[in-house]
């Protein structure tokens, strides 16, 4: 058969570890036979990184905004433990810190809902999607040890002149941190939230701490209510949905106690822990979808999950390993959809939708990893090694 054919390539951002294994099987077995696949490569490998001064980074970050779709391996965010095994020259920030902060973007993740696991919350109906900032808070924050009495202030520096505030006296060591955020990320934030909730017609919901924070906090509230009442209040009457704020606490216990099916507006940290929960609530980290939003309509897919490294180094000793590559099949089905949607190119995003099928259905038939089979209650099930299971999912897709 004919290859489908594409016009205008994805951006594709290889990764680090087990994650990298996996991606050049799903390209092999899933992708190449059936697509004539045209991508822009960048490897985000943690020695390439070290190689380029993460200048690669970068440049995979300015070739998303470019083609407007990219498509994610999982990647590695060195830590001291890191820069020692991989002789690095530096401990090098997050490679998605880096293109969410270029892209300006907001991060939706949902599960990806299989039949015979049933989510560790009872009450839980359907998905819930974790829309998160992606740019600031902690993940930009500058911090430093404090090495024994002294004073730590903030200073603001205007045309004007400044104004300084105690942060705290220090009579012994200690640490600090400073962190920021702007209004026009915050901004991006609530339209592409709003905006989101609109296109799926689910419910949004928006929690922060401005009782604490009432200045940093409470400028997100500010700008989310504000945007909404003059630019989306009555579209969300005219489609039957509603936002609503809420306290951050409040929200994790009414997210407990809904059924789901809604969008949970969270703050950088609040969303990188919470998407967290939800994934494993409903199944596995191994299957949530992640899609980088750019107020301008640019998208960057990926798996929500981290680059196994347990699994890598038994598949360097030559061992079976039972990785779950689902999130990041999906990632792939993600951008062809988006990039067949974007050209035109029905085919493609025809096809991207039937590999997803196609990897449903053979989870339906029972044919799983290990660790969807250790919480699946179907009672005929098979447990196959990673490259066991995509050959299943290639046999789906043919056959149907």
């Amino acid at each position: 058969m004919a290859k489908i054919p594409m016009t205008t390539p994805i951006v594709e951002m290889d990764g680090d570890e087990m994650t990298r294994i996996i991606w050049k099987m799903i390209k092999d077995e899933l992708l190449m036979p059936f697509v004539d696949l045209k991508t822009e490569y960048y490897d985000l490998g943690l020695p390439h990184r070290d190689e380029t001064d993460d200048q690669v980074t970068h440049d995979a970050a300015a070739a998303a905004k470019k083609y407007g779709v990219a498509v994610k391996c999982a990647t590695i965010t060195p830590n001291a433990q890191r820069v020692e095994e991989y002789s690095l020259k530096r401990m090098y920030p997050s490679p998605n810190a880096t293109i969410r902060a270029a892209m300006d973007g907001t991060v939706f993740r949902a599960p990806i809902i299989m039949d015979g696991i049933e989510p560790l919350v009872p009450r839980w109906k359907a998905p819930i999607t974790v829309a998160r900032h992606a740019y600031g808070d902690i993940y930009k924050g500058v911090e430093f040890r404090v090495p024994g009495p002294g004073t730590v202030t903030m200073t603001m520096k205007t045309d004007d002149g400044e104004e300084t505030l105690m942060v705290h006296e220090y009579k012994g060591e200690g640490i600090a941190l400073s962190m920021h955020n702007t209004k026009k990320s915050i901004e991006s934030f609530a339209k592409a939230c709003f905006e989101y909730a609109l296109s799926t017609k689910q419910d949004l919901w928006f929690g922060a701490k401005d009782t604490i924070l009432k200045v940093y906090d409470g400028e997100f509230r500010a700008i989310f209510e504000a945007i909404f009442e003059a630019d989306y209040k009555d579209r969300f009457d005219e489609a039957g949905i509603r936002y609503e704020y809420t306290l951050i606490d409040d929200a994790v216990a009414r997210v407990m106690r809904s059924q789901g099916g809604f969008i949970w507006a969270c703050k950088n940290y609040d969303g990188d822990v919470m998407s967290d929960m939800i994934a494993t609530a409903f199944g596995s980290l191994a299957m949530m979808t992640s899609v980088l939003v750019s107020p301008d309509g640019k998208y960057e897919y990926e798996a929500a999950h981290g680059t196994v490294t347990r699994h890598y180094y038994r598949y360097l000793k030559g061992e079976q390993t039972s990785t779950n590559p689902v999130a990041t099949i999906f990632a792939w089905t993600g951008a062809l959809k988006k990039r067949g949607e974007l050209d035109g190119n029905a085919e493609l995003a025809a096809f991207g939708q039937k590999l997803e099928d196609a990897t449903m259905a053979t989870l339906a038939s029972g044919k799983m990893t290990g660790d969807l089979a250790a919480s699946c209650v179907k009672e005929e099930k098979t447990v196959l090694n990673t490259a066991d299971f995509i050959a299943a999912v290639r046999n789906t897709l043919e056959s149907m």
